[in-house]
């Protein structure tokens, strides 16, 4: 009886094409089965989506090949990935495009095999000694291979005894040693030493804590402070789960916290660490292929990564963890724009697992869910060992500056004092700026230009290193002027500082401090984050000054201080999400602070000083910032009370992109559903990005699903010009 397949081909626009599966492939093909399919005179690679007992198409033609013995996505994550589509207003190709890594998807980039050599038969001890006298070096080789007991890299046999190649293959000639190949993953911590670290003791809150995880039969919101063992609840859960027979997926916001959280699984399950998998954008292709198909194969019992690895092909997954889940980069910014947290929810519940989500400073959706009931809600109000939260010191920057005298000071006294103290006893400190480069603009003190993007709406920020001004939006590079481009006026004035300007200014007032930076110019290497973190923790490293990758999640006991150089920078953005960021950010960078023995103090330098969100981040107080910022969003219906929908409109004419967003305005208008409330189309707060310009239409109301579902009617049927396109974001995380 035939058997047929419904594929959808890569790069089609999401077309459907049936096709015959030959006899020879019926035992291998299933539900997403990787294939190659010929489509006119080429061959294309494609995804099973369904297969068929009947087709109604015509002149079917047979698959050409399966990639690979098994099929490459799950009936799970085909489910997620027809949710996703569905729910984030995506392609369907886009979605089942974003589940597989590219390397994976292309297929590519293969698995390493290397030459090994085994003995080819028994020699005898006679034999030996014959030989002996005239080719000792080869009697050394035979003897090396023998005693191993299974095949030998060649690289290494040559290694270890000290033989040219010549003589190996002189011997694998003579019928000595017989040649083999080797497949050897590529492991993204090969060489390194992780040793085994024992189990802790919970306290009563994490004990409770951890036994709601395990009986939970809801996600359940973890809420502990910073520095109260979240991780430890996170590993015995692990544990548990291992005991069952089940797999364990942990997913991290940063690749900075990947380096350190590996080292504490893999210490923690030194017996299985080779059974531990890591997925993130800093592995090589290779590296990233081997992971995944570990993962694939059913070699890896834990799997640690950023967003993507919410699609880890685990097939008896028992429990998520969500670490930090109120991070904005858990939200994918381009098509689909799926949010990872929410899938991770997804996931549990079409798994049948559990899940926590793990923060000091939840998101308000979060914790909107655990007080209606869709979470269960868990609290550790208190840090382990009775250690105490750090003090939080606000430095009104406009008093400071009146009492110096210099208004481009970057480090006001008291915590050019706290830094001196701290160097004297040994102690360490973290300074946090989340803008890198040397200055935020160039401005001409004569007529007032400043130095823009030509292809985005905003000043391009001064890197003295290269020399040069760059956009940290499209990455557009120019040398940087010594004189005003609009009026020749030479000395042109830099403005507003960056991380490098901080480090200049640390390095000239501490000249005997040793002194980091950690932002996206200094780790551009691969191994960068893990070895600047491995020196921090050394003590190799006094002060370390960076962005948002220092800001959450890292333990260093010698860290006693944290200085916040500048806390209003993301406060007065047009996003009603600013208070709630700058809140969470001070919160969880003083958390860096008195993780050890020592008490920590933290300096938040401020021009803003009675800024609710400061004040809240002071007092640790995050009831009370949630009590404050819901009766906001309520009244003025922003999640999480309303949900939201955002339509961005870009096109490089900026007529074009307007006139459409009047257009969809309208038509959205037409037939409104009751409860939905629609916005006026308006230009975007970053209203010029990558040489496109942006408008937005926003819509509001008490269900995704039904936005989702009005939004793509219209758009459906909404014809557009050519150079225009209209991006859906459902649960947007960034209004800019």
């Amino acid at each position: 009886m035939a058997v047929f397949a419904r594929v959808l081909v890569d790069r089609s626009a999401g077309r459907l094409l049936d096709y015959q599966v030959p006899p020879a492939l019926e035992n291998v093909i299933a539900t997403g089965s990787r294939v190659r399919v010929p489509v006119r005179q080429r061959l294309l690679l494609g995804t099973v989506i369904e297969m068929l007992a009947a087709s109604e198409a015509r002149g079917l033609r047979d698959i050409h090949e399966a990639v690979g013995d098994k099929a490459m996505i799950r009936p799970v994550i085909l489910e997620m990935v027809r949710w996703m589509a569905d729910y984030y207003c995506c392609p369907i190709e886009a979605a089942v495009r974003t589940v597989l890594p590219q390397v994976v998807r292309d297929a590519e980039v293969g698995h390493r095999e290397l030459n090994a050599v085994e003995p080819a038969r028994a020699v005898s001890a006679e034999e030996l000694a014959k030989m002996a006298g005239r080719s000792p070096r080869r009697v050394q080789v035979i003897e090396f291979v023998q005693a191993a007991g299974r095949p030998v890299l060649v690289r290494d046999l040559i290694r270890e005894t000290g033989v040219s190649s010549a003589t190996v293959q002189a011997l694998m000639r003579g019928g000595w040693l017989a040649a083999k190949t080797l497949r050897m993953g590529r492991d993204p911590h090969a060489g390194e030493t992780f040793l085994a670290a024992p189990k802790l003791a919970l306290t009563a809150e994490q004990q409770a804590a951890l036994s709601a995880i395990v009986t939970a039969t809801r996600p359940v919101l973890l809420h502990g402070v910073t520095g109260s063992g979240k991780t430890e609840i996170y590993l015995q859960a692990i544990e548990h789960a291992l005991n069952q027979g089940r797999q364990a997926l942990v997913l991290v916001p940063e690749i900075s916290l990947t380096p350190q959280t590996v080292e504490r699984f893999k210490s923690r399950f030194a017996s299985i660490q080779k059974e531990v998998a890591v997925m993130h954008s800093h592995l090589s292709e290779g590296e990233r292929h081997d992971e995944w198909h570990k993962i694939h194969l059913g070699q890896a019992r834990i799997v640690i990564g950023a967003r993507s690895a919410v699609f880890a092909p685990l097939d008896r997954l028992g429990l998520i963890v969500v670490d930090e889940e109120h991070e904005p980069s858990y939200k994918q910014e381009e098509v689909p724009k799926y949010h990872a947290r929410d899938l991770a929810v997804l996931r549990a519940k079409l798994e049948g697992c559990a899940i926590v989500l793990g923060s000091a400073t939840p998101s308000l959706e979060s914790y909107h869910n655990a007080k209606n009931g869709k979470y269960a809600l868990v609290r550790l109000t208190e840090r382990i060992d009775g250690r105490q939260l750090p003090i939080i010191r606000v430095l009104d920057m406009r008093v400071q500056k009146r009492r110096i005298g210099n208004a481009e000071s970057l480090l006001a006294a008291p915590l050019c004092t706290a830094i001196e103290q701290r160097l004297a006893k040994r102690e360490q400190t973290i300074l946090f700026l989340n803008r890198r480069g040397y200055s935020t603009s160039l401005i001409c003190g004569e007529c007032g230009h400043v130095c823009e993007c030509p292809n985005c709406s905003i000043a391009l920020t001064f890197h003295r290193d290269a020399g040069k001004i760059v956009c940290h939006i499209c990455g557009h590079l120019a040398i940087a002027p010594q004189q005003c481009p609009e009026c020749q006026t030479p000395g042109i004035r830099y403005a507003g500082a960056g991380t490098q300007k901080v480090e200049e200014s640390v390095k000239r007032t501490f000249s005997k401090a040793r002194i980091a930076r950690m932002d996206a110019d200094t780790m551009t290497r691969k191994d960068a984050y893990r070895e600047t973190l491995g020196a921090f923790r050394a003590g190799q490293i006094d002060i370390l000054i960076g962005t948002q990758m220092i800001a959450k999640g890292l333990d260093f006991p010698n860290v006693t201080l944290v200085g916040i150089i500048n806390a209003d920078l993301g406060l007065h953005l047009p996003d009603f999400r600013a208070g709630e960021r700058t809140f969470q950010l001070l919160v969880q960078v003083a958390g860096r602070a008195g993780r050890g023995e020592m008490e920590g103090e933290v300096f938040v330098q401020t021009h803003t000083p009675f800024s609710p969100s400061i004040q809240f981040a002071r007092q640790h107080d995050y009831e009370g910032f949630w009590e404050q910022e819901a009766d906001f969003r309520q009244k003025f219906g922003f999640p999480p009370f309303e949900r939201m929908l955002l339509l961005t409109i870009r096109s490089e004419k900026r007529e074009l992109a307007e006139f459409t967003a009047q257009t969809l305005g309208r038509r959205l208008a037409v037939n409104l559903p009751k409860g939905i409330r629609l916005g006026e189309p308006a230009p975007a707060p970053l209203e010029k990005a990558k040489g496109s310009w942006r408008f937005q239409v926003a819509l509001r109301g008490p269900s995704a699903a039904r936005l989702a579902r009005h939004a793509r009617g219209v758009l459906e049927w909404l014809t557009l010009p050519a150079e225009v396109f209209i991006s859906p974001d459902v649960d947007p995380q960034n209004l800019l």
